[in-house]
């Protein structure tokens, strides 16, 4: 009996296996409460550790390559002078002092080179103007969009550097002025006076500002007549400062609408109606005064003032291309780009051009 009680027991036991898928389940969470576990995945984690705690420092180290950044013209000292002397804007030079050969006859290749002399002398007193200028408003640029980027305002350059290349650049004009011919380098010692009178104030005063920078394309076109022994049209003389004019009042006016009046204390004086107007009204007197220069003054044959009368609806053209980029499509920063970077007006400038060359060969037959 004792045996046959003893054999339940067993069965006891067989009934107990249900308990042991109990223990089976304690050790699933068995592996938890062990540390020593954890510890060996990662242990094997740990590639990828050293792995991760490099990319947070190299996130953290991804700062200097930022820093860099600012550094990115690599283009050197040598190519930010250069672009401090404003090359691009040579073209102003080139497009106004010839002028004074229209009035010249007969020509030769003497005038040539006095033309190109005069244009030298023009070039090296506008460079050495935009250095002081640059100098003086570096601080006033940085607070301006696009003029941030200029060499002495973003740091390229420094003012040491700035001022040495400004000696450099007066020595050179010097020369130019001694060896010259006698007194008549004043047209472009009177323009380096009015650029150091409009940087030390004037340019802080609205529309003198403006005017200031028209007059110094008119000594431009004074230069060249005196160097090759023309006379100066005052029709001529006339529609280079209203077009000149207009020119810089659209480029105060697009600086308005970019960047403020904070950029430029003159700004403070202006309105955009008032500038549209300003505009339009010296658009207006440059092609009047154009008509009237190839009417009375242009030295030309019957045949040949006829074709030039043919270039008149030219240059309303252009003009009226100038006002449609200005005040439809808000151009107008840098004159130089808007007026050699537009397919129209390069089509209508060189259409005008050949209008004028015919008529100046037509003259001379």
């Amino acid at each position: 009996m004792d045996i046959t009680r003893s054999s339940p027991a067993p069965m006891r036991v067989v009934t107990a296996p249900p308990e042991p898928p109990d223990l089976t389940v304690l050790p699933t969470p068995g592996p938890l409460p062990g540390p020593p576990e954890p510890v060996l995945p990662t242990t094997a984690p740990q590639p990828t550790p050293p792995n991760a705690v490099p990319e947070a420092t190299g996130t953290a180290t991804a700062a200097p390559p930022t820093t860099p950044q600012p550094a990115a013209p690599h283009r050197g000292l040598a190519r930010d002078l250069l672009a401090l002397v404003r090359p691009g804007q040579w073209v102003k030079n080139l497009a106004v002092v010839p002028l004074a050969l229209l009035d010249v006859r007969p020509w030769h290749p003497a005038a040539f080179g006095r033309i190109g002399w005069a244009v030298l002398g023009f070039t090296l007193a506008s460079a050495l103007v935009y250095v002081v200028n640059d100098l003086a408003d570096r601080d006033r640029d940085r607070l301006h969009p696009v003029k941030r980027n200029r060499p002495i305002a973003s740091g390229r350059v420094s003012t040491t550097a700035a001022t040495v290349l400004t000696g450099l650049i007066a020595a050179s004009l010097t020369c130019w002025a001694v060896a010259g011919p006698a007194w008549q380098w004043w047209p472009t010692a009177l323009y380096l006076v009015l650029s150091v009178a409009y940087s030390q104030g004037l340019k802080h005063v609205p529309l003198v500002d403006a005017f200031i920078v028209a007059s110094g394309f008119v000594l431009r076109l004074v230069q060249g007549a005196l160097l090759v022994g023309g006379r100066v049209s005052e029709w001529l003389a006339l529609c280079v400062f209203a077009l000149c004019l207009m020119l810089a009042l659209g480029k105060r006016r697009h600086e308005m609408t970019a960047a403020g009046r904070a950029h430029r204390p003159a700004l403070r004086g202006y309105t955009l109606a008032f500038l549209d107007h300003l505009v339009v009204l010296v658009a207006v007197l440059t092609a009047v005064s154009y008509v009237l220069y190839l009417r009375d003054d242009a030295a030309l044959a019957a045949g040949a003032s006829f074709v030039t009368l043919l270039s008149a609806p030219c240059a309303v053209f252009g003009l009226a291309r100038y006002l449609q980029l200005l005040l439809v499509e808000e151009g107008g920063a840098n004159p130089v780009h808007v007026l050699f970077r537009d397919r129209a007006t390069l089509v209508n400038a060189a259409l005008w051009a050949a209008l004028v060359s015919v008529a100046l060969l037509l003259s001379r037959l």
